[in-house]
């Protein structure tokens, strides 16, 4: 149950909360748009940039919430589904989150059958079966919609498992990618992150170990992930432009499900913005 989106959008064509990541890398409320045209003239009314992306908005466009049970005898099966309003006012968008969570029902309805039908009579847990997916905004530009997803599943055991996944959504293109697809590679990415994110990394890591971590260390769980294991957010505080990107580590891949989850934000500088695909370079800024 653990794919995500990744795989998803290659057939069409995982803790933190997502408010503490959006408040991290999403638009910064004083964000301004507009200001006096002459000097000496009256300054017109100021709002944010985010207030003027929500006032476009079409009134019904609502959020969208799913929340379903089902009982068998001590058996239960729980899944929840959600996006924002933002994500409502695009057609397309909703279609690739409405396929994604059609999916996602579909295989747990068959894997919750397979685990009732395997289950020892003495055994409840096992027949436990719970998924819950959230998006929430990220940013929100004149061009892109950057969203986040936090994950939790739970199909018996010990305890669940929770992660994060992000897309953004391309207005002018109309199709949804991949935060990474944004750059030349994710090895270019990991070059312009990399150095800052594992420093970032090695500090909490010994902070909740309450040691250091053996320098130069590439073996779990001491190694800093690779790129493939990082999913990314792209951010900004202007409401204009990504000037920001959250770098998130689900459990197990950064250190054992006991320590959790790990996630920074580090400013887009230089070698970000040399890193990006130039069909992109106006959608970023340096940050700060």
């Amino acid at each position: 149950m653990k794919r995500g989106l990744i795989g998803l959008l290659a057939a069409l064509a995982a803790c933190s909360s997502p408010e503490e990541m959006s408040a991290a890398v999403g638009p910064a409320a004083g964000a301004q748009a507009g200001a006096a045209q002459t000097t000496g003239s009256k300054a017109p009314a100021r709002e944010s940039a985010q207030t003027a992306l929500e006032r476009r908005l079409a009134a019904d466009a609502k959020p969208f919430v799913m929340d379903e049970a089902e009982q068998d005898g001590e058996a239960q099966r729980i899944f929840a589904y959600s996006w924002p309003r933002q994500a409502s006012a695009i057609p397309g968008l909703v279609s690739v989150l409405a396929t994604d969570r059609d999916t996602r029902l579909a295989e747990q309805k068959s894997e919750w059958e397979d685990q009732r039908l395997g289950c020892s009579p003495d055994s409840g847990a096992c027949r436990n079966n719970s998924i819950e997916v959230n998006w929430q905004v990220i940013s929100d530009t004149l061009r892109f919609l950057s969203l986040s997803s936090s994950i939790y599943s739970y199909a018996g055991g010990a305890h669940g498992n929770y992660w994060r996944t992000s897309l953004v959504w391309d207005r002018e293109a109309g199709e949804a990618l991949e935060p990474q697809a944004l750059f030349a590679s994710p090895g270019a990415l990991g070059e312009a992150i990399r150095p800052r994110v594992c420093r970032l990394l090695d500090r909490e890591r010994e902070e909740r170990r309450g040691e250091p971590a053996p320098a130069g260390s590439s073996e779990w769980p001491y190694q800093c992930p690779g790129m493939e294991d990082t999913v990314i957010f792209l951010g900004s505080a202007s409401g204009t432009r990504f000037d920001r990107i959250g770098v998130y580590y689900a459990p197990y891949v950064a250190g054992p499900y006991a320590e959790g989850d790990f996630e920074f934000t580090v400013p887009v500088n230089a070698a970000v913005l040399r890193a990006v695909k130039p069909v992109y370079r106006e959608a970023f800024a340096a940050g700060s």
